[in-house]
């Protein structure tokens, strides 16, 4: 796949992701997409290096899950780093 691919499995898969992760996040859209894009990216090149998982292409099941998962440790990892802004004090 092409990078302009991961782009958009990133886009939706950021969105899955915020969708199986509800809450109020600091950030808006935007970043919620750059968020996914970014997770999508992580999540191809953990399957890919770590666990020698062969991606297939677009439709593939595995390379949808790859994504999605790579976005939800993304969003995992800012929530934790950046927090609620009306956690802070």
């Amino acid at each position: 796949m092409g990078i302009l691919s991961w782009i958009v499995l990133g886009l939706v898969a950021g969105l899955i992701a915020k969708l199986l992760m509800p809450g109020r996040d600091p950030g808006g859209c935007i970043l919620t997409v750059v968020l996914g894009i970014t997770g999508a990216l992580l999540g191809g090149w953990l399957g890919g290096t770590l666990f020698n998982i062969h991606l297939g292409t677009f439709y593939d099941p595995r390379t949808w899950g790859l994504a999605i998962v790579g976005s939800m440790i993304i969003l995992a990892a800012y929530r934790l780093l950046i927090g609620s802004p009306s956690r802070r004090v």
